[in-house]
């Protein structure tokens, strides 16, 4: 059976770095973090340990038989908790005990248990090797990547309160001499900010987190995982609504370092990032609306001059998309006539399908069909960035951009800005 903890039994049987001229300042803050992080852990283990014993097929009994092996008849095992009185050689030949994947259970609904015990003594016992080892030690490194290991297990699982002590644990890291070391602490304690501030739903919040980043990167600008953190920032941003502007600083300041990294797939997502920081630097800006119509004309972006357009990036097949037809339907029946015109823009490969909607829907305005059979793309939908459909674009009279997110209500009360009733003469 293929182990369901790698990363922990990755670490056991590596060797640790050696002659680390690790701070003092590292360790006491590691020690105070770890006597935290067993404030949350040992009542866990308990918990877990009790959770294991009632469930299906499961015993006391038979969860306290066979310290770290497997009961062959039943599929059940037992972990027993670290002896943290124990030498570190000690704890270290634990850990690699616990977890050997011959001590899984055969039973699918107790394998969460055990990994959970198993991922939470690991932490336990190697954040005691990293408070009695001297700084000088070389194994405090392999406790180190152990730990770290076992609070990512941990937070991957779901145990409440494992993401502040892995975040705790990661800041200790960010001065640590070993330079593998202090990358994943950085990567770490970014990804948990991350997550604090988009977890708030205050994107606003995040500007000082994109500014931060982005000091990191320059002087770091090679290390794989902040590039992999702050395109993660970015486009996590650009799908949280009223995050325009804190995506679009986000883009500009780490698109130069993604297009330049040695990752293919950062590079392009680069790519792609260029697009989307087109789109939301459309604000005040002209759009350009191009493209093949339905019938097979060249659309004309003459037709649209002195009028407001709602550019709307669709398809057949996106129900949010034919979702808000109706509401398109009604305000270009109660504006076309005094210079709102609407543009589809078709995201649909099958033109038969499109066509046969189009007239059964009996949509007024025209429809540019953005992939043409035989093309690898869509142009204008590549262009501005689109990754999720419905967007809908508003366009001024002058042919500026009003708004890049005019949806529902608030296409509405937009129009209801633009065309003001009329004062009886």
């Amino acid at each position: 059976m293929r182990s369901t903890y790698p990363r922990i039994r990755s670490a056991v049987v590596t060797a640790g770095r050696s002659n680390l001229d690790l701070r003092t300042s590292f360790w006491i803050s590691a020690g105070i973090q770890s006597v935290l992080l067993a404030a949350v852990l040992v009542p866990r283990l308990a918990a877990s340990e009790a959770a294991a014993a009632d469930a299906p097929g499961g015993t006391a009994a038979n969860a306290e038989s066979g310290a770290a092996a497997r009961s062959r008849g039943t599929g059940r095992t037992r972990v027993p908790p670290p002896d943290l009185t124990a030498s570190p050689d000690d704890l270290f030949a634990y850990i690699e005990a616990i977890a050997d994947p011959a001590t899984e259970p055969d039973s699918r609904g107790r394998q969460r248990y055990h990994r959970r015990k198993v991922a939470a003594s690991t932490a336990l016992a190697a954040g005691q090797i990293i408070a009695v080892l001297p700084a000088d030690d070389p194994r405090q490194a392999r406790a180190i990547v152990l730990k770290l290991d076992a609070l990512e297990t941990l937070q991957d699982l779901g145990e409440p309160q494992i993401a502040e002590a892995l975040a705790a644990f990661a800041e200790t890291l960010l001065t640590n001499p070993d330079p593998h070391l202090a990358a994943r602490g950085r990567r770490l304690a970014v990804e948990a900010s991350i997550d604090a501030v988009l977890a708030g739903n205050r994107p606003d919040d995040a500007i000082p987190l994109v500014r931060r980043l982005e000091a990191l990167l320059r002087a770091t600008p090679d290390d794989a995982g902040l590039l992999a953190a702050a395109d993660s920032l970015a486009t996590r941003l650009t799908r949280v609504p009223g995050g325009e502007a804190a995506a679009r600083l986000a883009l500009e300041g780490f698109m130069p370092y993604l297009e330049n990294s040695a990752d293919p797939r950062l590079r392009a997502s680069a790519l792609a990032s260029a697009g989307v920081l087109r789109r939301l630097s459309l604000p005040g800006k002209p759009m350009e609306i191009e493209g093949m119509l339905l019938g097979g004309d060249a659309f004309d972006p003459a037709t649209l001059a002195g009028k407001v357009v709602l550019v709307d990036f669709w398809a057949t097949w996106c129900g949010p998309c034919v979702a808000e037809i109706p509401n398109v339907l009604a305000l270009h029946e109660t504006y076309h006539d005094r210079g709102f015109e609407v543009v589809g823009v078709s995201l649909d490969d099958d033109l038969e399908s499109l066509e046969a909607f189009v007239a059964d829907r009996q949509l007024p305005w025209p429809i540019i069909v953005d992939k043409r059979p035989g093309e690898e793309s869509a142009r204008l939908a590549t262009r501005y960035g689109i990754s999720g459909i419905p967007t809908m674009i508003l366009v001024g009279r002058n042919g500026d951009v009003i708004s890049i997110d005019a949806r529902g209500r608030r296409l509405a009360a937009l129009l209801d800005e633009l065309f003001p009733e009329r004062q009886p003469e």
